[in-house]
């Protein structure tokens, strides 16, 4: 891949510092904004918070180990539980935009609709 390419799709997320696990994340620019999907399989739609601020999308929650049974040991675990957070950064801004968010099968669809010209 080019490297310029990878610069700048590095750019556009930025890893959380703080120990959470980070989901994977694609990010497509459209005519009209943005489409943004966010890898969270076995997330509850209601564990989810999204938020934009300024150039940013932060999307955070918590993923929970639902079947967990009592006398169980782990023998190897892949899986990330606990929080998560995930900041992906746009070259607009997203203040006044129109956000639309869709959960379903694991992927949280977020379309970004911006203003003029400034997608």
């Amino acid at each position: 891949m080019n490297l310029r390419l990878r610069q700048f799709l590095d750019s556009l997320t930025v890893p959380d510092a703080e120990g959470c696990w980070c989901p994977p994340v694609d990010v497509y620019q459209s005519p009209n904004g943005w489409l943004i999907k966010f890898d969270l399989a076995g997330v509850r739609a209601a564990d989810l918070q999204i938020e934009l601020r300024g150039q940013q999308l932060e999307v955070c929650g918590f993923r929970r180990d639902l079947s967990l049974v009592r006398g169980h040991q782990a023998y190897s675990m892949e899986i990330a539980y606990n929080r998560f957070h995930r900041v992906v950064n746009l070259p607009c801004q997203l203040d006044h935009s129109d956000i639309h968010s869709e959960y379903q099968d694991g992927m949280l669809l977020i379309t970004i609709l911006t203003r003029g010209s400034e997608a």
